[in-house]
């Protein structure tokens, strides 16, 4: 029997483009039986001026106080299940002194670190999806890994999302994409962050999850810790594909995953 962990990796409705109250997503982990999990909301994007940022991308900023209320309530609210304070975290390149002096600033028991943007373009929403044509492939890989890696070393993160999320319009670069793999799989053990298996990729065109398990055994190899999500944006998607995520984990070689409270890690044996 596989027991279902931790799910870290969900969003509220203040983001613009969730769906479902913070309870119902609680609800929904209680019933799979999850003990612990954690809401990782989008930080309102701090590198564009408030009337330039797109509300359907991220949370207001007039809103991060009350996010981190409701998840507060939550907690005292639902003592059967250790929920944790998180948030999800753009990774962009000259403006990391601004997201260093906001983070500090807050309660936060981890911070996933992500890459959606790459010169700008929010490369993962469907919006955008024709200007993969005006890329090599294989050089739109190497800079996107080559920014991921630029992320996990900034020292802003303690989890690193989604990490190939670039493959998920199944676009594929030809050519052997190991070397990419091993700069991420030492960039990541150096730096100290975690890696995530994230499940949305089973659910988008990519059809697996985020890493690839290639890239999974490398981190894995040079011995980066591991947590789950599911990125989830609604309550349904809560705990989707975890299962499968566990399996890979365990077959890759792992036999703990990481939980964090205060920005403390803690080792959970599967």
């Amino acid at each position: 029997m596989i027991i279902l962990l931790v799910d870290y990796h969900w969003h509220t409705a203040r983001c613009g483009h969730a769906s479902g109250t913070m309870q119902q997503y609680v609800d929904a982990g209680r019933r799979l039986g999850l003990t612990e999990v954690g809401f990782a909301d989008h930080i309102p994007m701090y590198w564009l001026p408030p009337d330039e940022r797109d509300p359907e991308a991220a949370m207001k900023q007039e809103e991060l106080e009350d996010y981190i209320k409701d998840v507060h309530y939550l907690q005292r609210a639902n003592p059967g299940i250790s929920i944790r304070l998180g948030l999800e975290v753009d990774y962009i390149p000259g403006h990391e002194t601004t997201a260093k002096k906001i983070l500090s600033s807050l309660p936060l028991d981890y911070v996933l670190g992500s890459v959606h943007y790459l010169e700008g373009w929010g490369f993962d929403n469907p919006d955008y999806i024709h200007r993969y044509k005006d890329w090599d492939l294989y050089e739109l890989y190497r800079r996107y890994f080559d920014t991921v890696c630029d992320a996990a070393a900034s020292g802003l993160f303690d989890i690193m999302a989604h990490t190939d999320l670039i493959k998920k319009f199944g676009y594929r670069p030809r050519g052997n994409l190991a070397p990419l793999f091993q700069k991420v799989a030492r960039t990541f053990a150096e730096s100290g962050v975690c890696v995530e298996v994230n499940t949305a990729g089973l659910r988008a065109a990519a059809r697996e999850m985020y890493p690839a398990a290639e890239l999974l055994k490398m981190l894995h190899k040079h011995g980066v810790p591991v947590t789950m999500g599911s990125d989830a944006h609604k309550p349904q998607q809560v705990g989707q594909g975890l299962k499968s995520a566990l399996q890979l984990i365990k077959a890759v070689g792992y036999d703990k995953i990481v939980t964090f409270k205060n920005k403390k890690r803690r080792y959970l044996r599967i």
